[in-house]
């Protein structure tokens, strides 16, 4: 680590705003601490007019990978002195847009260690819930194409459970995207429709067979605050991003896993 006395978080925010502010609340909630000077010391960058949108570019409707700008600001933080980087987005982890952020940083020859939000959460699921065997992934339409939970799921046995296609591309990706009533639009806080949306497609699930349900998007644990629903675990990557973050450069001031 650069910073032996005092370890920096960087954050690339801005993926949308709100999901970098709350990685940033989940740090803090999620530090042990007595006074002020106990946090650990976190640089959130949110420059969103940098960053295209993520499933526009893994549909095809992009040219411009948003990998390239997400790297750059992960450059800034390394030059800021972050130890270690969280990119609050499980759609900005699909492989063609990972590997460039990877790539960039191997090429500069950085000590910036850049945490995988997708297998720190597929690690969570499977040390937490060791008996499951189905899981409902919520997500982005971007996030379903790139396969970014099915494939790292499938690799330890657990089968994902997904939407219909009617209900991902009319009900779910609306709830996040849409202009007058989705969470990127209206995080605070979240319109009615898009919450019911979300509760709706949690329902069908559920009904299908999910045994826990994994909001897999950063916009959605804005709107499903609860840690189940109707008995069903909701486990929510950011939670587990935060606390991976402060496990890399301070373990000691993890605050103990509440039980589910």
């Amino acid at each position: 680590m650069q910073n032996i006395n005092n370890p920096i978080i960087g954050i690339v925010g801005g993926l949308g705003p709100q999901a970098g502010v709350d990685l940033t609340s989940k740090i803090i909630e999620q530090t042990l601490s007595r006074f002020d000077q106990d946090h650990i010391s976190v640089i959130l960058i949110s420059m969103p007019s940098m960053l295209v949108d993520r499933t526009e570019f893994l549909l095809g409707n992009l040219d411009e990978n948003p990998g390239l700008a997400i790297a750059e600001i992960v450059e800034t933080l390394d030059r800021c002195g972050a130890d270690v980087v969280g990119i609050p987005c499980n759609t900005a982890h699909a492989d063609s847009i990972f590997d460039v952020i990877k790539q960039d940083i191997a090429e500069r020859h950085s000590s910036v260690k850049l945490l995988d939000m997708v297998t720190e959460t597929v690690n969570f699921v499977c040390h937490q819930h060791a008996n499951i065997k189905r899981v409902g992934v919520l997500s982005t339409t971007g996030a379903i194409k790139a396969q970014i939970y099915s494939s790292a799921l499938a690799i330890k046995g657990i089968q994902t459970i997904l939407p219909s296609k009617y209900i991902q591309e009319n009900v779910l990706h609306p709830a996040i995207v849409d202009e007058e009533y989705g969470i990127k639009s209206c995080s605070s806080p979240v319109s009615e429709r898009a919450q019911n949306d979300l509760y709706e497609t949690v329902d069908k699930l559920v009904i299908a067979g999910a045994e826990v349900i994994l909001a897999g998007c950063t916009e959605i644990p804005l709107a499903l605050v609860d840690s189940h629903i109707n008995g069903i675990p909701i486990i929510d990557p950011t939670l587990i991003l935060a606390r991976a973050l402060i496990d890399a450069v301070a373990p000691e001031k993890l605050m103990p896993m509440k039980e589910n």
